[in-house]
């Protein structure tokens, strides 16, 4: 006995259509997007397989964020349906959709997309077998706030570099030290007006630098000095004006402040649940934690893949081929496909291990030699694609980084 169950999840319900392994339609049925309403659509199923040898019971739904994440998780750990083998597939909307262009006549309402959803699993052309096991999911949800919390925090300083030009049009080019370490940001923070910082002594001025900067300047009376400089040579605003700049960058410096003290929150979370799960991705030199945690998040289980090709597909690092008769394009674009945040983890720790790695390094500068334009951007997707091998092979194997010996050793 064959079962394919398509779910079609919105925010309040779910519909249901199953088929049986010819793509007849057995039952198709509504319930709630709830504990009950999942209740209900494991009883039904067992229900009509009862005494039944079943020998293929697959469930399948769109990936919609939080709507699909409970009824996958609930069928997934279901102890009853475990018992039969149940696999639960969360797919990427996308390709239902293209799909589903195959039914050309076909209206679109949600009882219709839960029968495309069953007759697509029927067919069995499947990126991955399981939902992500707890552990997983737990670490891709701190990851992914992690990741959207950096980006924030890039935007807040951009937006803080765009006011301190208004203050101090000349800072950035006269003053040699990060503008986002402590002891500038409390430069700012105190709302120093210029003509107060221009006639403030120099030896006071470096000792608040010292101060604020928990003694880590080399030479505080130098960095000083090219603040004064900067200030006594940037433009005067009018009184109100700077009043509210000074406004604007104290509370941006907050902000910055607030979503920092939240990173190393997550952070630590992470640590935590990364010291239970057996992986040894941080043994590549330059890859570090943060790269190592975002990847494993988004792979979760290395047995939901068949190979690394697989992996490279999932995260969206490879090219489609345009071809027609015995032309071939030379130039084609990356897939927009694929999982956004393995794609972006796997690029910056690529970025990270060239400059460890003297094998990756060579092939990085091979592959930015190869062509004319785009060099960098190129070379370091390729390299991504390069380290996919290496990813895959030491989470299957579980077998820590090895470095190849150099040909002159």
């Amino acid at each position: 006995m064959k079962l394919f169950a398509g779910l079609d999840v919105s925010s309040f319900d779910i519909k249901i259509c199953l088929l049986d392994g010819e793509g007849e339609k057995v039952k198709s049925f509504t319930v709630s997007n709830d504990l009950p309403g999942a209740s209900e659509l494991r009883d039904t199923v067992l229900e009509y397989l009862r005494d039944q040898a079943v020998d293929t019971l697959k469930f399948g739904l769109e990936s919609t964020s939080v709507y699909s994440f409970h009824p996958s998780m609930f069928l997934h750990h279901d102890e009853a349906l475990k018992a039969l083998g149940a696999e639960v597939f969360v797919m990427n909307p996308k390709q239902i959709a293209n799909f589903k262009k195959s039914y050309s006549d076909m209206d679109k309402t949600d009882e219709i997309d839960a029968f495309v959803i069953a007759d697509y699993l029927r067919f069995g052309r499947l990126p991955m077998s399981v939902v992500k096991e707890s552990q997983y999911v737990a670490l891709q949800q701190l990851t992914r706030s992690r990741y959207q919390l950096v980006h924030q925090v890039t935007k807040e300083k951009q937006h803080f570099l765009q006011h301190l030009s208004f203050k101090c049009n000349t800072f950035k080019e006269e003053v040699d030290s990060s503008v986002f370490g402590n002891a500038m940001m409390e430069l700012f923070f105190e709302k120093f007006s210029l003509d107060e910082l221009a006639q403030m002594p120099v030896e006071d001025l470096a000792d608040f630098l010292q101060e604020k900067g928990r003694n880590r300047f080399g030479d505080p009376e130098c960095v000083a000095k090219s603040i004064q400089k900067a200030v006594r040579s940037s433009y005067r605003l009018d009184k109100v004006v700077e009043d509210s700049i000074d406004v604007i960058l104290g509370t941006t410096i907050e902000v910055i402040r607030t979503l920092q003290k939240q990173i190393k929150e997550i952070d630590k979370a992470i640590e935590r649940i990364m010291a239970g799960l057996p992986q040894t991705l941080v043994t590549i030199p330059g890859i570090g934690p943060v790269f190592t945690a975002g990847i494993i998040a988004e792979i979760g289980q290395i047995e939901r893949f068949d190979d690394e090709t697989k992996i490279a597909k999932y995260a969206g690092l490879y090219w489609r081929k345009h071809q027609s008769g015995r032309f071939t394009a030379d130039d084609t674009s990356l897939t927009r496909n694929g999982n956004q945040y393995l794609r972006y983890y796997l690029v910056e720790a690529a970025n990270s291990v060239r400059r460890h790695v003297p094998e990756y390094q060579a092939y990085y500068a091979k592959k930015y030699s190869e062509v004319p334009k785009h060099q960098h951007k190129r070379a370091l997707v390729l390299t991504a694609r390069k380290l996919v091998r290496l990813v895959d092979v030491l989470l299957r194997n579980h077998q820590i980084y090895t470095p190849k010996r150099s040909v002159n050793a």
